[in-house]
């Protein structure tokens, strides 16, 4: 598909009070968007908006509401005309746990919230998408295709995500719009502070290969978004080093996954991980 030009349009960003999703709504309102900021929280969503700009709106909703996402809809369409760019970007991240330590009701939630939620806001907004033949950006991880080992409800959304982002693409071909699917490694943001850089997290990292785990900030995923949106790009990474990964994930993954099963350290953190009490979700909008 050819260029799309971002000056003029309307562009919701879920999760945007802090992190990549604050980062790419600011990012898209540079370039001359007009910035949707949706969050659970009005005031911090309120806040956002005045932050990044006179033209930029806030509102609260829950993401896994749908009823929610279709009043927020209806509202950015009635304050600003048309809704023409939207990135599905709101999700939590859970400490590292064990299925078997892990309580039940956290998985379901992190399933809700990261791939229903996203689901819901597509849903809500792919009729005024369609009608303009804009552009809709989900976000996924580079867990949709490394082994989800201590992050198994993360890295199954995130997954699943990606087939979505997949399927919307080929079925957005005929209206005119497009979707890109947003891959992303560790960001300096809340969530990768709070669900990755502990104890066990911190223990994960040195078993992966040097190079692979260096964190790149909220601006760096926020510029890889806008850029994608205006080739219409399939697929958006941040940092791109993954990008080789992703390609030769079928040959490369049943290697890794064995290295996962014998290498001692990994299955030393592991049995530390079973040991821990049930996680809680951790209170963020963004993960990698």
């Amino acid at each position: 598909m050819g260029s799309f030009d971002i000056g003029g349009k309307v562009a919701l960003v879920t999760g945007a009070a802090r992190g990549i999703g604050f980062a790419t709504a600011r990012a898209l309102q540079e370039r001359g968007a007009t910035a949707v900021i949706v969050d659970l929280d009005a005031r911090d969503a309120q806040r956002a908006a005045q932050a990044i700009g006179p033209r930029a709106i806030g509102f609260g909703a829950d993401v896994t509401d749908l009823a929610a996402m279709q009043r927020v809809v209806t509202q950015t369409v009635k304050q600003r005309g048309s809704l023409d760019i939207v990135v599905a970007n709101a999700g939590i991240t859970p400490k590292p746990s064990s299925l078997r330590a892990m309580d039940p009701r956290l998985f379901d939630r992190v399933i809700e919230v990261n791939l229903l939620g996203v689901h819901r806001t597509v849903s809500a907004a792919l009729p005024e998408v369609v009608a303009g033949g804009g552009h809709v950006v989900v976000t996924s991880s580079v867990y949709a295709f490394i082994n989800g080992a201590l992050h198994a409800p993360y890295a199954m959304s995130k997954a699943a995500v990606e087939q979505f982002g997949r399927a919307l693409r080929a079925e957005l071909v005929n209206h005119g719009a497009s979707a890109s699917v947003a891959y992303f490694g560790y960001i300096h943001t809340a969530a990768e502070r709070d669900g990755f850089a502990e104890r066990v997290g911190d223990s994960f990292e040195p078993t992966f290969p040097r190079g692979w785990l260096g964190p790149v900030g909220p601006d760096d995923a926020a510029d890889a978004i806008v850029r994608g949106i205006e080739r219409r790009a399939p697929r958006i990474f941040a940092p791109r080093r993954w990008v080789p990964m992703s390609i030769l994930r079928g040959l490369v993954n049943p290697l890794l996954d064995r290295r996962t099963e014998r290498n001692a350290m990994i299955q030393a953190i592991v049995r530390d991980a079973d040991q821990i009490d049930p996680c809680v979700v951790a209170p963020a909008p963004n993960a990698p």
